[in-house]
């Protein structure tokens, strides 16, 4: 291939905590809808969060086990952004002063040993989850809250990762790690494991990257392993055609596989 193939991700892993991040409703999976939320998950005037404890020796954990920096200071974010399955308006993240930076994780691929470098490790709450009608033609959809407030820890790479053989050894490899220290189930069926990949292309040697494009919310190493196989070709044609590829989000459709 005449193009050099750049890529990183970024995983969520919900932790295994008995209650949310900051209340203490469940974090159950499968209960009816909207069962285990409170005025703090929905946001309610008057409430304040407490923060779980539980919840942040786990980032620690997992922070340590990534070979990160722990800092000698964290705190708390306001990520403002609206959507039906956020009921604040707004996120509770780590923007400025994460738990962990400048780790990696050792990967091998055909017998060779590379370096992936994760550019930090920080915690934040989940939103709630949408549930949309079977019949197309319906023109509403529900919303499930029991998961707004879970626990959820957010790793994300650097883009260092150059074949998708060396995406698919990375998670392997991570999703061990996380079990391995108990902090998370990693159920991806269940969604406490999530993926997100950014992909660019260029050509081979450039120091400049290509424009980047985002695929959200992938629920299976197979579907990472899907896209990044369609994303690769789909960029390759625009470049081969002389057209630009647009810095993006893109959605994966399962069924069309595109």
């Amino acid at each position: 291939m005449k193009y050099e193939v750049v890529m990183g991700l970024e995983t969520h892993a919900e932790l295994n905590t008995v209650s949310k991040l900051f209340c203490g409703c469940s974090t159950k999976f499968g209960s009816e809808p909207n069962t285990q939320a409170c005025p703090i998950c929905l946001g309610l005037p008057g409430v304040l969060p407490v923060m779980n404890e539980r919840a942040f020796e786990h980032s620690l954990k997992a922070a340590i086990a990534l070979n990160c920096e722990i800092g000698r200071f964290a705190s708390f974010d306001r990520k403002n952004y609206y959507y039906p399955d956020l009921p604040k308006n707004y996120q509770i993240s780590q923007s400025y002063f994460n738990i962990g930076n400048n780790g990696y994780v050792d990967i091998v691929v055909k017998g060779k040993k590379k370096r992936i470098d994760i550019h930090n490790v920080h915690l934040e709450e989940e939103a709630g989850k949408l549930i949309h009608p079977e019949k197309s033609d319906d023109d509403y959809s529900l919303v499930d809250f029991n998961r707004a407030g879970v626990p959820l820890l957010e790793i994300v790479t650097e883009p260092d990762m150059r074949s998708i053989e060396e995406v698919e050894s990375y998670m392997q490899i991570l999703r061990n790690i996380l079990l391995y220290i108990g902090v998370s189930d990693c159920k991806m069926q269940e969604g406490s494991l999530r993926f997100e990949a950014s992909i660019s292309l260029c050509e081979k040697g450039a120091k400049v990257y290509g424009n980047r494009v985002e695929i959200k919310n992938l629920n299976s190493m197979k579907a990472v392993l899907k896209v990044l196989a369609y994303e690769i070709s789909r960029q390759g044609d625009l470049l081969d055609k002389g057209k630009e590829v647009l810095m993006e989000t893109r959605l994966w459709d399962e069924v069309n596989a595109v």
